[in-house]
């Protein structure tokens, strides 16, 4: 808890980038105007920003859905109904400021609101890694010695630290919480064992519809109780049993979804997403490999500890040979398969791969095992060392993107590691004074 009050600091309270506009777009679209239609939102947004957001401007305030004319908005409504407790409190005390003589416009997207919704991602990470912690210490029979620092070193050196402090407007510390709601949920229904009711394995269908409604292809990730249902069944028999337990599952996964399903169908005219997006899907995901190995976008390049932590997962499986750590592994390789069939795998501009972010509670069963194989006479020395050297790298690498000093769309090796020695250290103090007083100047001019 301590660490995680020493980061909020650091939290960005601004809504900027166009994923992120969407995202919060469903708030005051909703709140104020009753509606969901965004051009007064995309506008407020552009206006303080046109050149930064030339490109957005001309893909969702210049184009409309052909069915219902309505503005564009690629983002499920997931992220908005995790913030809208929080945005309703900073709506509260905007009018109570405002009473009290102060300025602030109470419109629904002016500053209090959006820090709102920044702050509430960087929550809801934090309890996605309390969630991580325990499903280890819990359900894994992992050491506290081992899943504690596993942990810590996967939100301080992988890009969840960026996405639940730069950049919380994205929807990806938000899905860490909710997968991690999911796993926790899904080992305490199989640890009740028969005393298991199908009312709580609607909990992990709730868990697992809520993966979807925030990202969609988080939804994948409910193949994991699904799948151990259907193992379930097949090693004793229960197959009344076992069906049952997967009707509660989907009925409340698909209950979840209904949200989303309406607002597809307001906006776009249908039960489905906007024909408009380009970004095709290859189901042979003909870009598996390079998403996890390509030097220049690849998972493992930007975060090297994942490497580690996906040979601690193989591990695991090796030594353990058990049907929840194989289910992890098969939850990991849906995340490659889908993601490797984007046309958009590169992830160009954005800082690591962020779509696995939501992966972070099964990398973290693989680098929690990866610790405990190590020779006790140790202590904690391997532990220490692995949080201290990849926070180091992810820190200094989120430097060298905020200053520009690299190319956003690529790493481009060696000039990346040479960076991390040469260009960052002598930066740090600059960076740390404006990114306190003039966070804006920062990020726009790269000192």
């Amino acid at each position: 808890m301590a660490a995680f009050l020493l980061t909020l600091p650091l939290v960005t309270p601004k809504i900027r980038g166009a994923d992120e506009i969407e995202y919060f777009s469903y708030l005051p679209s909703l709140v104020f105007d009753h509606d969901l239609d965004f051009g007064d939102e995309y506008r407020h947004f552009h206006d303080r920003d046109p050149e930064g957001l030339a490109g957005f401007k001309a893909t969702f305030l210049d184009r409309r859905e052909p069915a219902t004319g309505r503005h564009i908005n690629f983002g499920p409504v997931g992220s908005a109904l995790l913030w809208s407790p929080f945005y309703l409190v900073a709506h509260a005390a905007t009018l109570f400021a405002r009473a009290l003589g102060a300025g602030v416009p109470a419109d629904g997207l002016s500053w209090p609101y959006q820090a709102a919704a920044g702050y509430a991602s960087a929550l809801y990470g934090f309890f996605g890694l309390l969630l991580a912690r325990g499903t280890l210490v819990r359900f894994g029979g992992w050491a506290d010695a081992a899943a504690t620092p596993s942990v810590l070193a996967l939100w301080l050196g992988t890009p969840v630290f960026y996405y639940m402090t730069v950049a919380p407007g994205f929807a990806h510390a938000n899905s860490l919480f909710a997968v991690s709601l999911l796993v926790w949920a899904w080992l305490w229904a199989r640890a009740r064992a028969d005393a298991a009711t199908p009312r709580d394995w609607a909990l992990v269908g709730l868990a697992g519809g809520l993966c979807g409604l925030i990202r969609e292809q988080d939804a994948l990730f409910l193949a994991l109780p699904a799948l151990w249902l259907a193992y379930e069944a097949l090693r004793t028999g229960a197959w009344r049993r076992g069906l049952l337990r997967a009707l509660a599952l989907g009925a409340a996964a698909f209950l979840a979804m209904v949200p989303q399903l309406f607002v597809y169908r307001a906006l776009t005219g249908r039960f489905g997403p906007s024909r408009l997006v380009t970004r095709k899907v290859s189901y042979g995901s003909p870009h598996f490999f390079e998403v996890l190995f390509d030097p220049a976008h690849g998972l493992y390049a930007w975060a090297p500890l994942l490497l580690l932590a996906t040979a601690g997962l193989l591990l695991a499986l090796w030594r353990r040979r058990d049907a929840v750590t194989a289910l992890l592994a098969l939850g990991l390789l849906l995340q490659v398969w889908i993601n490797g069939a984007l046309e958009s795998w590169t992830q160009a501009g954005a800082f690591g791969s962020r779509r696995f972010v939501a992966a972070t509670p099964l990398f973290a069963w693989g680098l929690a095992a990866l610790l405990q194989a190590a020779p006790a006479r140790l202590g904690r020395g391997p532990a220490a060392a692995v949080v201290a050297l990849f926070a180091w790298w992810n820190v200094s690498l989120m430097v060298q993107f905020g200053l520009r000093l690299m190319d956003r769309q690529r790493l481009e090796w060696p000039e990346v590691a040479v960076n991390q020695f040469t260009a960052v250290p002598p930066r740090l103090a600059r960076v740390a004074v404006l990114f306190f007083t003039d966070r804006e100047r920062l990020v726009r001019e790269a000192p």
